[in-house]
């Protein structure tokens, strides 16, 4: 059974950066997407970036040019460079890993920006 968990969130000043890491217990062989969502208090829970086979990384408008989505491709997993933070980002982020037989999710990590 894979798990996924999170990490690198925390509290940063407006402006900074934060490396979100998605760790995963178990091996995921192969998968059709993977990414980051993320969901402020109050909130639907929202794409912030997402890969598929065939059609790229594909990013939400309000964090384009700020943040990078990468892969580890031995370990099949995401990670989210963010960069110019904003208040706004402030929300707890989850990765997702799409495979053939299910979807996986991490429990989420918190992001904070405020000054």
């Amino acid at each position: 059974q894979v798990q996924l968990v999170e990490s690198g969130g925390g509290l940063v000043q407006p402006g900074g950066s934060l490396t979100l890491s998605c760790a995963a217990s178990g091996n995921i062989f192969s998968f059709n997407n993977m990414g980051w969502y993320r969901q402020a208090p109050g909130k639907q829970r929202d794409m912030v970036a997402s890969f598929a086979w065939g059609g790229g990384t594909q990013y939400a408008d309000s964090v384009k040019g700020r943040f990078t989505m990468s892969r580890d491709d031995a370990k099949n997993t995401p990670t989210l460079q963010m960069n110019s933070l904003k208040p706004e980002d402030t929300a707890v982020y989850y990765c997702y890993v799409d495979t053939p037989s299910r979807e996986y999710w991490g429990q989420g990590t918190q992001v904070t920006v405020s000054a």
